[in-house]
């Protein structure tokens, strides 16, 4: 992992919780679908995951159009998520993004595609850029 001081100023922080979703900062908040109420309507693990993919690479693509042509306004990123089970009951994920952006040659838009998944932390050449933790919370925490 690099250094902490190399990493971005901001953070973000979400809470799931009694059938919603929501960051902190109120800038997103939505139902979700929950395996304790199937009958229920909200956002399933699959298209939060599909969401968070395309935007964080969304970021990076535009990122990285910035480096290869002036009309980096016109990427788009439409990313498909899925989740299986493996034999042990684990939940695994398995996400296809796709990048287009208007104007660029094939040449170009490959030289977007592979700049942008380089960047980002979930590239598809290299699993070692990440790093989860999941903690108990303190008690009386909420």
């Amino acid at each position: 992992m690099p250094d902490p001081s190399s990493w971005l100023a901001e953070t973000a922080t979400a809470t799931a919780a009694g059938g919603h979703v929501r960051t902190d900062d109120g800038g997103f908040s939505s139902a979700l679908a929950s395996p304790l109420a199937p009958h229920c309507s909200g956002l399933t693990p699959e298209q939060l995951l599909a969401a968070a993919f395309a935007s964080c690479l969304h970021h990076a693509a535009v990122e990285a159009a910035g480096e290869i042509t002036d009309e980096a306004h016109t990427v788009q990123v439409t990313a498909e998520a899925t989740l299986g089970r493996d034999d042990d009951g684990r939940y695994r994920a398995d996400v296809h993004a796709e990048i287009s952006s208007a104007g660029l040659t094939r040449d170009q838009l490959a030289e977007l595609v592979a700049y942008a998944d380089r960047l980002w932390p979930f590239s598809s050449g290299d699993p070692s850029r990440h790093r989860l933790t999941v903690t108990p919370a303190e008690n009386g925490r909420h």
